[in-house]
């Protein structure tokens, strides 16, 4: 998976880059499970709200991943920025995972349909036994 870093009002440094990264590991691996022939593209967002909050800075982190065709998206906003990074993560976790049952929902949905078709062809009178 690739992955595009953005940092606001705030300088992106290695230990950060490092740390999403890792955590990014836990959507790769989702994703290659899932084997489509396209890796994938992150695009991450960090940085800080304001500059003018009174009780400490809110970070804020947003990840946006182009997989398949289609497109997930999280954000998260708090005090701390790790805490921002993971709260993200587990957003998107949570929306690729509910796609895929939502994926395979669909095809037990379609096979249960073909196999009502095959049982009604089966009683059908050229087709029963006699």
């Amino acid at each position: 998976m690739r992955v595009n870093f953005k940092a606001i009002n705030l300088a992106l440094n290695e230990t950060w880059r490092g740390y999403t990264i890792e955590k990014l590991a836990v959507i790769e691996k989702l994703i290659d499970g899932y084997k489509t022939g396209d890796d994938g593209l992150a695009e991450v967002e960090l940085g800080r709200v304001n500059q003018h909050h009174k009780h400490g800075d809110v970070f804020r982190a947003e990840i946006n991943l182009a997989w398949s065709g289609r497109r997930f998206r999280s954000e998260s906003e708090t005090g701390d920025l790790y805490a921002a990074i993971d709260e993200a993560k587990d957003e998107l976790v949570r929306e690729i995972k509910t796609w895929r049952k939502k994926q395979g929902t669909i095809i037990r949905r379609g096979a249960r349909a073909v196999k009502a078709i095959l049982r009604s062809a089966a009683s059908w009178p050229p087709f029963r036994r006699r």
